[in-house]
């Protein structure tokens, strides 16, 4: 009964997103202040009925109903109760049932929260969003219904990917659609701004934190999977380039693009053009990821289904917006002109500049994430992109964004002379110079990626902490001006930090990781830059529905014991997949990484060993960089809306 009421409740979600759709676009252009204001019931119902859907599916999980094929196919009664809640979007129709649920959330956010907007501009935006949601709910209804059953009910489920019964990937999904979706918002401000004729500084204005949000979830959802991949595939690595992890990737740099873009418009009303553009890439690339994880083009550890069926209904899905997007854009080129005038020396270069690069960063992924497809297609060749690719051709990007990076946030609005910043800025060029010089000097290599790694995360970490220093001024109270800075400065100081920490982390640990892989004997030792790793023994241990083998492994260094680590490999019988769970100790500086293999016939086990120096760093600096958006977003002039109360109730309606 619950389950049939969650399809119920699914079917009059997509019946009200495609009312919410039509009945507001006519009301914003007959100036009906009734139709209009029916898009604010409609997103809260749609919503409300959204969550009943969710809701639904969730009881039917959590009671193990195997009379649910999605249940069936992804669960198991013997499965911790974690996995049971989220397997419900560990799977294709559960994960895309989440992604209707977060637009339909951030729909009636915008309704929510969006009380100051201009009555035809908010009436626009949300049915935007509810057409989003009414294209999505037909593809859930029409190809991906996760509310089937089954003809014959089975005793017990086929248990959830082994890869996904994991916390770090429990979490992962959620938070990359609400990044993921929450672009969608970018895209619904962009389309109705279009729609309705005017762009201004307003507008960027109200753009900005719903792309901030998106855009901090993204960066949660990025690290949490990255943070997985190190600790649970057993690879030992942070991040592989593979098409999946590229299609979050990519609208997390059209999205940075996009809120720097958006300050321009909302301070000189320049970019217009350039940044509904972007919203409109932004949001086009998020369903870029979708279809690529749902058609089967691209082969990835990380894909929901291989279904062409789906693909090719996500493919007129991402064709109708994305296209129907741009050529509104087209046809709105000018009402779009720009009216801030600037120097080639001042903030807003140093922000184009900044988008250039982001944007040609975000095509050479692009290129090589899709080449492969392309090659097959066009020349019948298979061939594949791979990791020397991505870091040939896409570090040379970061490295010039992080140059520049602290001069641009320095450099004055219009008109500004490029000596005097960087006069303001010399002690973190000496001090960045002064790393550069110490690292190369104490490294045992000759690769110039640490050190150049390190000279970055140096100049962008100073480079922020003098432009904080200088927004307080000086004098004998600039510890209390500092305590007055709009949380919007901390908050870009913050992330900016975050980014070259995760820059040095990035460059320390490629550049001198240390690797073992051996045949040990039980009891044996052997060092490894400078850690003596012993294997005491190996055991098979009983899990709540797998079978272990555990590894106990002790780590010591100068005859000191510093740790036992346990390493496993697991089976899990009811899905018949094996996984590898790693072993590390984490410190600031390095972390000790053990994977335990299979048993020799020769006797002994095959045994990985890794020394990461500075892999925290990297997800410590995506938490930075998150912790920045939120005190960015905490700030009183970036919530939706805030400081245009007045010129709202004046406008009314805008004008043409």
């Amino acid at each position: 009964m619950i389950v049939e009421l969650g399809h119920f409740a699914l079917i009059l979600a997509f019946v009200t997103a495609c009312l919410q759709t039509v009945v507001p676009l006519v009301g914003a252009d007959r100036r009906w202040p009734g139709w209009m204001a029916f898009a604010e019931p409609a997103a809260n119902v749609q919503f409300f009925l959204t969550v009943v859907a969710f809701a639904a599916l969730t009881y039917a999980f959590v009671t193990s109903d195997f009379s649910l094929q999605l249940v069936v196919g992804n669960s198991h009664s013997d499965k911790p109760m974690l996995y049971k809640v989220t397997g419900v979007w560990g799977n294709h129709e559960g994960s895309m049932l989440l992604w209707v649920l977060i637009v339909a959330l951030f729909g009636a956010m915008a309704q929510w929260f969006g009380g100051n907007l201009p009555p035809t501009l908010r009436a626009r935006i949300l049915a935007v969003q509810g057409s989003i949601g009414a294209a999505f709910f037909a593809f859930i209804l029409f190809t991906s219904n996760p509310f089937l059953r089954m003809d014959v009910v089975p005793f017990d489920g086929r248990d959830l990917n082994p890869l996904l019964q994991d916390p770090g990937l429990a979490f992962h999904p959620p938070f990359l659609y609400l990044g993921y979706v929450g672009l969608s918002m970018a895209f619904s401000f962009a389309v109705a701004a279009l729609i309705e004729g005017r762009v201004d500084a307003a507008w960027g204005r109200w753009v900005r934190p719903w792309t901030l949000a998106a855009w901090v979830f993204l960066t949660i959802g990025i690290g949490l999977g990255s943070w997985w991949a190190y600790y649970e595939l057993g690879w030992g690595g942070f991040w592989f380039w593979d098409p999946v992890e590229n299609a979050s990737f990519m609208p997390w740099l059209i999205a940075v693009a996009l809120l720097h873009s958006s300050v321009v418009v909302e301070k000189r009303e320049s970019l217009k053009s350039w940044t509904v553009l972007l919203a409109i890439i932004a949001f086009g690339f998020s369903l870029l990821g979708a279809f690529i994880t749902r058609s089967g083009i691209i082969t990835s550890v990380h894909a929901f289904a291989s279904d062409p069926e789906r693909g090719v209904f996500l493919l007129l899905i991402m064709g109708v917006f994305v296209g129907g997007a741009l050529t509104l854009f087209a046809a709105r080129a000018s009402v779009m002109e720009a009216k801030g005038v600037f120097g080639l020396v001042s903030r807003e270069s140093a922000l184009v500049a900044n988008n250039i690069l982001l944007v040609v960063a975000t095509f050479v992924v692009f290129i090589g994430t899709i080449w492969p497809l392309i090659s097959e297609m066009l020349f019948d060749r298979k061939l594949s992109v791979g990791e020397p690719f991505f870091n040939q051709a896409f570090t040379p990007f970061m490295i010039i964004l992080g140059l520049i990076l602290p001069i641009g946030s320095m450099l004055p609005w219009k008109r500004a002379r490029i000596g005097r910043t960087v006069r303001n800025l010399r002690p973190a060029i000496a001090l960045a110079l002064a790393v550069l010089a110490l690292v190369w000097a104490i490294q045992s290599g000759r690769s110039a990626l640490g050190p150049v790694g390190m000279m970055l995360g140096t100049w962008l970490i100073a480079g922020a902490v003098i432009d904080v220093l200088s927004r307080a001024g000086r004098g004998h109270n600039r510890l209390g001006r500092l305590t007055r800075l709009p949380r919007s400065d901390w908050g870009k100081a913050v992330a900016h930090s975050g980014l070259g920490i995760t820059m040095a982390g990035i460059a320390g640990l490629l550049a001198w990781e240390m690797e073992d892989i051996r045949v040990v004997q039980t009891d044996e030792s052997f060092d490894v830059g400078g850690y003596e790793i012993t294997l005491r023994e190996v055991e098979q241990v009983q899990g709540p529905n797998y079978v272990s083998t555990m590894a106990f492994v002790d780590v010591a260094r100068g005859g000191k014991l510093i740790t036992t680590l346990r390493p496993e490999k697991r089976v899990y019988p009811v899905a018949g997949q094996p996984t590898t769970e790693a072993a590390i100790d984490n410190g600031f500086l390095r972390d000790v990484y053990v994977v335990i293999g299979d048993p020799q016939q020769a006797g002994g086990w095959a045994m990985r060993v890794y020394i990461k120096p500075l892999a925290n760093w990297v997800w410590g600096g995506a938490i930075l960089m998150a912790l920045g958006g939120l005190l960015s977003l905490s700030d009183r002039r970036y919530r939706v809306a805030a400081g245009s109360r007045k010129s709202s109730r004046l406008q009314g309606v805008p004008a043409e």
